[in-house]
């Protein structure tokens, strides 16, 4: 039987090799420094957040589309988490629909430390005012995941246009993306 020793040098590089992999990303749980830390919290309430809607890039005429940026700063005393999608709602006439996510829109699990910043992007295609496929937005609502706190602001863009059904907007909501920096 062989027996093959390996060099205290090669041993060396592989044990250094997997200390470097190991490490961690420098404290800021991998989100640049942006006030953003890994350390776990319950979950992030509308409430104790700066919500700040806008400003839009709207769609000037039906048919266009518009994007309307939102932008949430943790201005609670602790970190909180936000584990999955925003929720929009619009309401129209005494109805409400919620808009559907992206079919891109990425739930990862995002954790704000105090004065954190997160956003996402709500997508819309502006419908004809006063017409059978479009829907005439009076205002909209944001919910957080995991609450049922709302956050509710006029809605100023434009009637919505609908999709072949008739009744789902045509609109989007993306997942919540690193602010800043």
């Amino acid at each position: 039987m062989r027996t093959t020793s390996v060099p205290a040098a090669a041993l060396a590089t592989l044990a250094a090799a997997l200390v470097l992999t190991s490490c961690g990303d420098g404290g800021d749980g991998g989100n640049g420094g942006n006030g953003q830390d890994g350390k776990a919290g319950s979950a992030c309430r509308i409430s104790e957040m700066d919500v700040q809607v806008g400003p839009a890039n709207a769609a000037p005429a039906a048919g266009d589309t518009g994007n309307l940026p939102v932008t949430l700063t943790n201005r609670s005393g602790a970190g909180c988490t936000l584990d999955g999608l925003p929720t929009v709602e619009f309401h129209a006439r005494g109805a409400s629909t919620t808009v559907k996510p992206h079919e891109a829109a990425d739930a990862r699990k995002t954790t704000l430390a105090k004065e954190g910043v997160t956003s996402f992007t709500l997508t819309y295609v502006r419908g004809e005012g006063g017409g059978t496929k479009s829907l005439a937005v009076g205002t909209a609502r944001i919910y957080l995941p995991g609450s049922t706190e709302a956050h509710g602001f006029k809605w100023s863009y434009g009637d919505v246009a609908l999709k072949s059904d008739g009744k789902t907007p045509d609109a989007s909501v993306t997942g919540f993306q690193q602010a800043g920096d």
